[in-house]
């Protein structure tokens, strides 16, 4: 933090980019700071100004002299740079287009030997001494200058003494000293997976609390929410002395799971787009793979979708007056627990397929909507044509639904009033008219926890194997 200037800012969020956080400057020099940590021998930085000022582009170049003071070697891509910039390099590597070489070798104090080298070769403008040997080098070589020469630049630094002494020290490098073996890594990683994983959760942990617009706002969503569906079907579970109640009844308690799902899957998007980008870049650098990143944000939802599941049921079983015994309740409960996860895991895996967000929330969205279409609340299961049918199996909703009316009405006797019809009861109602069979409970668990371990197979596989990073 000291070597990089950023002690000042050591309790500071780095936040996104343009929007809330560090400066792009900070950001730069952050980055910087971050390669640090593994202790390189080496560091390639490419245009470690652009898109910065005066000010802070000194600021950066700064740091990077001090990381050269500590012993390590820097290598940076740089354009058009001021004096002040140019002359803080020890070195240079010109290239002219082709990835041909035309100069490799020490700048010199106020780049002295580089304007003794180019102005040695006979027909070179001279430097004035108010210019800026960066802009002077870059107008003596250009092919401009080439063709008014009538030389290559590239042929006369392979024939400088120069060029003959940068590829003496390359052969002499070469050689390795006696006792001295190649280097070998057993691994592609410093760590295990395991410890990678640790490590990844532990970060994730850290990012989550510190996104209160993530999941402050979802948990408040969600109580609001619970209080607005609660006090709309008031004491609605109460209503059933005719089909048309039951199915209002229904349509309420599908309506109370399915909302809040679809927000889940809506609001976790932004957050893994945004750092779907950073493991890009951290996955390039080695600093760990796929699977571990992938099961850490896997697993660092499930405390805040568990206590989001826990307070939103209570309320809504409470306040629309479903049926309160235990059993009814915690199936109640642990269908509204699986698919809130499996719907924040099919969001996940919706950014996982996408190349932008935006892409992501107009497919996710299209989706749903199929997904609610078929799920048998509007068009029930008997009624859908036999090619459709298939669909009706793989929806992840079709299976909630049936949790949600076989666990709340599979022994309810009572009677119905169902017009033109005569009087029936409610569970015969239910599963004659949905076409259920009460027998699936057990397996109704095991699928909904089957399409959420599917979610985040896929979503693990993309991240995986499917990059879009445009570099």
């Amino acid at each position: 933090m000291e070597l990089v200037e950023l002690n000042n800012l050591k309790d500071a969020l780095v936040g996104i980019p343009g929007v809330t956080g560090l400066s792009t400057e900070q950001r730069k020099r952050l980055t910087i700071a971050v390669e640090l940590v593994a202790n390189p021998s080496i560091i390639f930085m490419d245009e470690p100004t652009s898109g910065l000022d005066a000010r802070a582009a000194a600021i950066v170049m700064r740091t990077v002299r001090n990381t050269v003071n500590t012993g390590r070697t820097v290598a940076c891509t740089i354009h058009q740079p001021s004096i002040e910039i140019f002359e803080s390099f020890d070195e240079l590597l010109l290239l002219k287009r082709g990835g041909l070489v035309i100069y490799s070798g020490p700048l010199g104090q106020s780049s002295e030997k580089l304007i003794t080298y180019f102005e040695a070769i006979p027909g070179v403008q001279k430097m004035t001494d108010e210019g800026n040997p960066a802009v002077w080098m870059l107008e003596a070589t250009s092919l401009a200058t080439e063709g008014r020469l009538e030389t290559n630049f590239a042929d006369i630094y392979k024939k400088s003494t120069l060029h003959q002494r940068n590829m003496a020290l390359v052969r002499e490098l070469s050689k390795p000293k006696p006792g001295t073996c190649d280097l070998y890594f057993r691994t592609q990683y410093a760590q295990s997976g395991y410890s990678q994983f640790k490590i990844c959760v532990w970060k994730y942990r850290c990012i989550y609390w510190r996104s209160p617009d993530y999941n402050l706002s979802r948990l408040v969503m969600t109580l609001v929410t619970a209080l607005l569906l609660g006090s709309i079907f008031w004491k609605i579970g109460q209503r059933r002395g005719n089909s048309q109640d039951l199915m209002s009844v229904i349509g309420a308690m599908f309506l109370a799971v399915v909302f809040i799902g679809f927000s889940n899957c809506s609001t976790v998007q932004p957050l893994i787009a945004t750092e779907r980008a950073v493991f890009y870049r951290e996955n390039s650098a080695g600093m760990y793979s796929a699977l571990p990143y992938a099961l850490s944000q896997v697993v660092i939802e499930i405390p805040y979708v568990l206590c989001q599941a826990v307070y939103y049921t209570l309320i809504v079983y409470y306040m629309m007056s479903f049926q309160w015994t235990a059993l009814k309740f915690l199936w109640f409960f642990l269908i509204s627990f699986i698919s809130f996860l499996y719907f924040t895991y099919y969001g996940m895996m919706s950014v996982a397929v996408s190349p932008s967000l935006q892409v992501a929330g107009i497919c996710s969205a299209s989706i749903f909507f199929l997904l609610e279409l078929f799920s048998g609340f509007f068009i029930p299961k008997l009624e859908l044509p036999v090619w459709w049918v298939w669909f009706y199996w793989i929806n992840p909703l079709s299976w909630t639904l049936y949790g949600l009316i076989v666990t709340q009405y599979n022994d309810v006797y009572d009677l119905l009033k169902v017009p033109g019809q005569e009087d029936q009861q409610i569970r015969e109602y239910v599963m004659n008219h949905f076409g259920y069979n009460d027998d699936y409970k057990g397996i109704m668990a095991v699928v909904l926890v089957g399409f959420a371990v599917f979610f985040v197979f896929v979503y693990t596989l993309c991240i995986r194997y499917w990059s879009f990073q445009r570099r």
